[in-house]
């Protein structure tokens, strides 16, 4: 080429190699480039110089059956296909990548507020337009990463176009989920030029017990221990340009944040979940737990679909001791509640007031405790499950805390307002029967099936049905705690009256005997139940709280009948009287000692009667 002459510029027609387009399109050489013209049915989602894919439109048409699908998914559905169909022909509306997003997420987000995804078979739809969605949007997203949020939907978006398939990680995050994984497993077997992993993450998606029921079957080990599962994340969707997402080549990884803060435990376990459209729940096949801790939980997938994290509440297995002390404590309560019973309805010395709520009191723990160490486990039977269940809330709990609030007023009024005064009778029985009975009757009415669980026959928690027997206790035991420290101030000045000489430690000691007694005779020992539902302490205290209430009734007998002079009298004479020969060689030692002595006053009438 001579000096000064013009340069020539050769156009190189690319259309000459077959692979450039591919076979699912017609390559059309222009000067200075080319594009690639798809064929029906096949698209470069507006990228003229990619190869072409199949795409399907029909995909957006709601099923023939689906009555009940909602008009905002049948809207996105609609936007969808019209999309979709508008990427082979040029003279139609078409919709940018972002504005397809943004529709996209509007749409999601007004179905979740509205809470239109119901069942199994709406979830499965909504899920399915959702991956089928993203596939049309992703590759018609400009920036390499797109991140949109309205309100309960998250996306993030993040696609390549080059020359070469990519290689390396990829990491997106939403607001509740993490994901990881290779752009080779992304990409797949075959790369036309482009892409794409999306995550997308749902809020306030709940799901019914129906759709746990393959997770249940999944574990055999766990089909009769009674779980209950929980969603404990949000629901998550992956999806990659890639089509062959059932095997993949190597795993990926998700961190979802938890929804509710809880520590793994006997009772507690994560389980990392997919939802199976084909069976309409939630299935564990192909997912497994990597970590989890108070905060978040690792799963890893072998495939792609929609994820989440399940909780699942493992009923806890009652441990060999807290059975035994239970047992042998009820035992014992039990044959220290007949003989206080015995000696409340016979011994003449003590009759009285105080003396009735005692021996009422007794009655209603003996029934309550022989119910409940013979029937808590029964059930097999629903129908006796739930009168046990009934039972157990009148006589065991209502009544007896009832009777316990009466020991309380009484020892108040006999303290604190007139030493020696006593409860009319009427109000006495209508406090320690009629208002146990209202409430149970209540209970019964508003909510039958409330009695008797799957575990045990106590209260159900559906519908804080609980409640009918944890407030009334709280009620009582705030009342008798206020009566108890009354009752200590006021008992402690009159015993410093009564025994001006008596030794200040020995005071204290006697005082606090009697006082740590009394309390736990009040129900006091029901705090240690309150602690229970702490994280920590709370074997600790579920051991103090069975000890203590199981032997409440050693603990009434104890202070009530063995502490009691004028009942250890009564007990005395009734045991010479049995033994007549001992009585005999008693009496003669008796004259012999009586002899060698002055009489003497008998000083006893001054002791405390508590």
């Amino acid at each position: 080429m001579s000096s000064g002459s013009e340069a020539k510029c050769e156009d190189i027609d690319e259309c000459k190699d077959p692979d450039v387009c591919g076979t699912n399109a017609e390559c059309h050489n222009y000067p200075g480039s080319y594009i690639c013209k798809c064929h029906q049915g096949y698209s470069n989602y507006g990228n003229n110089q990619l190869k072409c894919i199949e795409i399907n439109c029909d995909q957006f048409k709601p099923e023939p059956d689906a009555e009940h699908t909602p008009e905002k998914l049948k809207h996105l559905m609609s936007l969808m296909k019209n999309s979709c169909e508008s990427l082979n022909d040029p003279q139609a509306k078409h919709f940018t990548g972002e504005m397809l997003l943004e529709n996209f997420c509007s749409s999601t987000d007004d179905l979740l507020t509205n809470g239109n995804i119901a069942d199994g078979e709406m979830l499965s739809q909504f899920l399915d337009t959702v991956e089928n969605s993203m596939r049309l949007i992703g590759p018609q997203l400009k920036e390499p990463v797109t991140r949109m949020e309205i309100h309960n939907t998250f996306t993030e978006v993040a696609v390549t176009r080059n020359q070469t398939p990519p290689t390396g990680s990829v990491t997106l995050s939403t607001d509740s989920a993490l994901f990881n994984a290779s752009w080779e497993t992304v990409v797949g077997e075959s790369y036309p030029g482009f892409a794409f992993v999306a995550l997308v993450s749902f809020k306030d998606m709940n799901s019914s017990s129906d759709q746990f029921h393959k997770i249940s079957r999944e574990r055999s080990d766990d089909t009769e221990r009674n779980i209950t599962y929980q969603l404990n994340s949000n629901v998550v969707t992956v999806v990659v340009s890639n089509p062959e997402t059932k095997r993949l080549s190597e795993p990926v990884t998700l961190i979802f944040t938890h929804e509710q803060e809880r520590v793994w435990s006997g009772g507690v376990a994560y389980i990392c979940v997919f939802w199976n459209e084909t069976e309409e729940a939630w299935s564990g096949r192909g997912c497994e737990r990597m970590w989890s801790n108070i905060t978040h939980t690792m799963c890893s997938y072998s495939h792609l679909s929609s994820f989440a994290v399940l909780m699942a509440f493992f009923p806890l297995q009652d441990s060999f001791e807290l059975v035994l002390i239970t047992r042998v404590g009820l035992v014992l309560s039990l044959v220290c509640l007949f003989l206080c019973i015995l000696t409340f309805r016979f011994c003449r010395s003590i009759q009285g007031t105080r003396n009735s709520i005692h021996l009422h009191l007794s009655v209603c723990l003996f029934i309550a405790d022989l119910v409940f160490l013979c029937g808590i486990s029964s059930t097999h039977n629903q129908i006796a499950c739930a009168i046990v269940a009934g039972l157990l809330h009148f006589f065991f709990f209502l009544a007896a805390f009832c009777w316990m609030l009466l020991e309380g007023v009484q020892l108040y009024r006999m303290v604190v307002v007139v030493f020696h005064t006593i409860l009319k009778h009427l109000y006495v029985y209508a406090m320690g029967y009629g208002v146990p009975i209202v409430i149970v009757a209540i209970s019964a009415i508003t909510f039958p099936k409330g009695y008797g669980t799957q575990r045990h026959c106590w209260l159900s928690l559906d519908r804080y049905f609980i409640l009918s027997f944890f407030i009334p206790v709280c009620i009582i035991v705030i009342l008798n705690c206020f009566v108890f420290i009354i009752t200590v101030w006021k008992l402690a000045k009159k015993f410093s009256s009564l025994n001006p000489d008596l030794s200040k430690l020995k005071q204290i000691r006697s005082f606090t005997v009697t006082a740590v007694a009394q309390l736990c005779v009040l129900g006091g020992t029901w705090v240690f139940g309150f602690f229970l539902f702490q994280e920590k302490g709370t074997e600790v205290m579920l051991y103090l709280f069975i000890i203590f209430n199981s032997l409440q009734g050693a603990l009434i007998f104890i202070m009530h009948c063995l502490m009691s002079k004028l009942v250890r009298t009564e007990y005395y004479n009734l045991f010479v009287r049995m033994c007549p020969q001992k009585k005999k060689a008693e009496h003669s030692v008796s004259q012999t000692s009586s002899s060698q002595r002055p009489l003497q006053s008998d000083g006893s009438t001054a002791e405390s009667q508590l």
